[in-house]
């Protein structure tokens, strides 16, 4: 099981950071994700980074390519 943030993409559109519908950041034990949709199917809390706050949580992701969708799901479910 894996601990997973969320966090909105404050830096989208600019160069390496993807497009301005790239909305959201999403890292799973430290690896970083950018999407334009996020699905959370499990139990989250806010937590704080520094200054940065987060939606947090634990489990896995499916992740959409096409749509630019993750889907944050319990861990059994893979």
């Amino acid at each position: 099981m894996a601990h997973i943030q969320i966090r909105f993409n404050k830096s989208r559109g600019q160069p390496g950071r993807g497009t301005p519908d790239h909305a959201w950041r999403v890292f799973v034990d430290k690896k970083e994700y950018l999407c334009k949709e996020v699905t959370i199917m499990v139990v989250c809390h806010s937590e704080r980074d520094g200054d940065d706050w987060n939606i947090a949580c634990e489990g896995t992701i499916d992740i959409d390519r096409e749509k630019s969708l993750i889907t944050v799901i319990p861990y059994a479910l893979t």
